[in-house]
């Protein structure tokens, strides 16, 4: 799901610029995200309520013609044309839903190269330079706690002095916690 990420990344990037706080970014982005997506949310749950009205009535035409399904097929289509059904409807918003969310989750999983800006490539090679398994998202978290600890002094990295700086600035603390610590297992 990069592709949303590269969409969402650059959102959460300019809510970080506002709130210097990685959870509470989360947080705010998460309500945001959530509060547009509404609409769709409540047109899921109309289709949802109409489907479980309709349900009665479609299993009367499945029963009374179980041994005819050409008949069955074409008063099923005459009884979504009547009441305007679509027992589909409710897997759009669904799609969309599910979609963004892997979106986040790419994001929230890959801060440095989402939310910072650091290029895959100049993450991958601190990685391998300060020792530390270049296994996904594990890594980016890995890389924030090794440059937090500091044990990035006088190693060369290849990351730029810039780079090395906003990722020891990277505020990764919430209610006394350094989420920087809390490691992904994939």
């Amino acid at each position: 799901m990069g592709f949303l990420a590269m969409i969402l990344g650059p959102l959460m990037r300019m809510l970080y610029q506002m709130i210097p706080n990685f959870a509470v970014t989360m947080i705010v982005f998460t309500v945001i995200i959530k509060l547009l997506m509404l609409p769709l949310m409540i047109k899921q749950q109309k289709s949802m309520a109409k489907m479980s009205v309709f349900t009665p009535m479609i299993n009367e035409i499945q029963q009374k013609y179980k041994n005819n399904q050409e008949k069955m097929q074409e008063e099923m289509l005459k009884f979504q044309q009547e009441y305007g059904y679509s027992p589909t409807a409710g897997c759009l918003p669904m799609l969309v839903n599910m979609l963004v969310l892997f979106g986040m989750v790419e994001v929230v999983y890959r801060p440095v190269q989402y939310i910072l800006g650091i290029p895959k490539d100049a993450i991958s090679a601190a990685c391998t330079a300060l020792g530390i398994a270049n296994n996904g998202a594990a890594a980016q978290t890995g890389l924030i706690e090794a440059i937090h600890a500091g044990l990035a002094s006088g190693v060369d990295t290849g990351l730029t002095t810039e780079q090395l700086s906003s990722i020891a600035n990277f505020n990764t603390s919430f209610l006394g916690m350094d989420l920087s610590l809390i490691h992904i297992s994939e």
